[in-house]
């Protein structure tokens, strides 16, 4: 298992430290951006008008385009990264996910950032397999054939097989005992390099399914790839120290205490464990959205795996080291591709990948589960002390106003009385508008 800044060649000169990021305008924030990423002007072209998927490209990604529907896209600073620098883009439509990444990512920073590893990209694809009356037998037959499986498969993608990947053998799983008689099922575990990989799994056992016909004498019906990517695990961690962690109302000792406790809830309570997971994913999947990968496929995996012991639990752990330091780590399968689908015909998830500078799926993979650590420690961090609404409502307050039906510079200025007098409804941002245009 090796890191992304020894797979990353020659390393980009990058600042994710912007200052004074958030209130620059639009405008000043993108050309910021490219230009601390070393990003060319056709970058800043891309994103100066709205509307960067073209309607004829969006034709040809899916069926019965009537338009294009678009989400905000952010870019989430100071995050450092096995001591490399990103700028993180973050496709969402919820208040405070980009500001609370990007503090967290800030605090981080003061102690080295993230630190992460990853396994390499294996994906499996299942063949499965009825009509055996010895299942058992029929998993040794297929065993013993492995090599005649493996070359068959590879034959399928000879450009895979010479980058590095392709299959590297085989798993059978028996199941002895359903409603549907005995079924065997065997798994394709192929190293997909730099893609996603699903078209090439899936094909692969699509070809292979008559070899497994013939040797077991069994029927084959289902051949897919599993969202459960078990074997393309990726992994951060954080420390801490308790100094970093203080504020003015709160000693770091006493958030470090709530934290602590905040994540014990989500790890032994899947009522709390389902929320707690799904502010981790309020990181992830807007990075994945924005790099035109599949974000059902990373939730269902996410899920799946948090409840691999058979009880639903944390994605994250946290913990208290010997010195004191507050230490988060996560681990989750993370199967994301550079290649293939949306990442090469949406112009803004290319964006999006010349903004992060990820030079390998792997280091995508890392980089977006260290949003996820610090998604889930913003979201402790509130939880610990004043609460999730505070900020979240502040942010929020924006988008009442809009409702409401300011308009330019009005909705800042009811924003921001709405969050002063913690009173964030649509009918108090509609008489503040009210008394704000009277006395104009």
């Amino acid at each position: 298992m090796t890191t992304a800044q020894a797979r990353g060649g020659a390393a980009r000169a990058v600042n994710s430290r912007i200052e004074n990021y958030r209130n620059l305008s639009c405008a000043e924030r993108l050309s910021q951006a490219v230009a601390a990423a070393g990003l060319a002007d056709a970058d800043l072209a891309l994103l100066a008008q709205p509307g960067g998927l073209p309607l004829n490209l969006a034709n040809g990604m899916i069926e019965n385009v009537v338009g294009t529907f678009e989400l905000p896209l952010g870019v989430a600073t100071n995050f450092t990264v096995n001591g490399k620098d990103y700028l993180i883009p973050m496709a969402v439509e919820e208040p405070s996910v980009v500001a609370a990444a990007s503090y967290m990512a800030r605090i981080a920073r003061g102690s080295g950032g993230f630190r992460t590893s990853s396994d390499r990209p294996i994906m499996r694809a299942q063949v499965q397999l009825l009509g055996i009356g010895d299942p058992e037998g029929a998993r040794h037959k297929l065993l013993a054939a492995q090599a005649e499986i493996v070359a068959a498969a590879n034959a399928k993608d000879k450009v895979l097989v010479s980058l590095g990947g392709g299959c590297q053998g085989i798993e059978v799983h028996v199941f002895p005992q359903t409603p549907r008689g005995p079924i065997v099922v065997m798994h394709l575990l192929v190293d997909v390099r730099d893609a996603m990989g699903a078209n090439t799994v899936n094909t692969m056992a699509e070809t292979v399914a008559p070899i497994v016909e013939r040797i077991t004498g069994g029927t084959v019906r289902l051949r897919i790839l599993s969202n459960l990517a078990d074997l393309r695990l990726a992994r951060a961690t954080v420390s801490i120290p308790e100094a970093a962690l203080a504020t003015k109302e709160f000693s770091g000792r006493r958030m470090i205490d709530g934290m602590l406790d905040a994540y014990t809830f989500a790890a032994i309570d899947p009522y709390r464990a389902t929320t707690h997971n799904k502010g981790i994913m309020n990181g992830i999947d807007p990075v994945v959205v924005a790099t035109g990968n599949d974000w059902r496929a990373i939730e269902a995996g996410a899920h799946a795996y948090a409840a691999r012991s058979g009880r639903y639990t944390s994605l994250t752990t946290w913990e208290e080291d010997k010195d004191g330091n507050l230490v988060g780590s996560i681990e989750m399968p993370m199967a994301l591709g550079l290649v293939g689908g949306a990442t090469k015909t949406h112009p803004l998830a290319q964006w999006a990948l010349r903004l992060l500078g990820v030079t390998s799926a792997q280091e995508l993979a890392e980089v977006t589960v260290a949003v996820g650590l610090a998604q889930n420690m913003a979201a402790l961090r509130a939880l610990a002390t004043e609460g999730i609404q505070r900020g979240h409502m502040a942010l929020h307050a924006r988008n009442i106003a809009i409702v409401a039906g300011a308009e330019g510079a009005e909705i800042e200025t009811i924003a921001a009385e709405l969050a002063r007098t913690h009173d964030v409804r649509v009918d108090r941002a509609r008489e503040l508008l009210a008394e704000r245009r009277k006395g104009g």
